[in-house]
């Protein structure tokens, strides 16, 4: 009997450690990908003033592997963070970037929303 039982919490054992390893072995690491659209909506509440400097590092500090236009656009916003950036005054209710570093953003968010249309026509033909 005690043998009967031994075996019976092995085989359960192994199932449950087996079936574990299993899952984990078939389970994908999850991936972030750093859409257009991501960018663009960042960019537009970062311009309006209501983003805060943690959504702006979460979504810029990214580095963005599967597109080269959108790496760019990317290092670009970086450097205009390093060069206009305010995150101090985000809490006092201010913008994240001084003005000179908003309009600069601007100029980006429109490049990329041009290209987001472009993209967008090309696929309709």
């Amino acid at each position: 009997m005690a043998l009967g039982l031994y075996l019976v919490v092995v085989l359960i054992c192994l199932l449950v450690v087996g079936g574990t390893v299993g899952l984990l072995m078939m389970v994908r690491t999850p991936r972030y990908r750093t859409e257009p659209d991501h960018l663009l909506k960042l960019f537009d509440r970062v311009l309006a003033g209501q983003s805060t400097e943690s959504e702006w590092h979460a979504i810029v500090g990214y580095p963005i592997r599967h597109d080269a236009f959108l790496e760019g656009v990317r290092r670009k916003a970086q450097q205009i963070m390093d060069e206009h950036g305010r995150p101090w005054q985000v809490a006092q209710g201010g913008s994240l970037l001084s003005r000179s570093g908003r309009e600069e953003l601007q100029t980006i968010r429109n490049q990329l929303a041009s290209r987001i249309i472009d993209q967008e026509g090309k696929r309709e033909f």
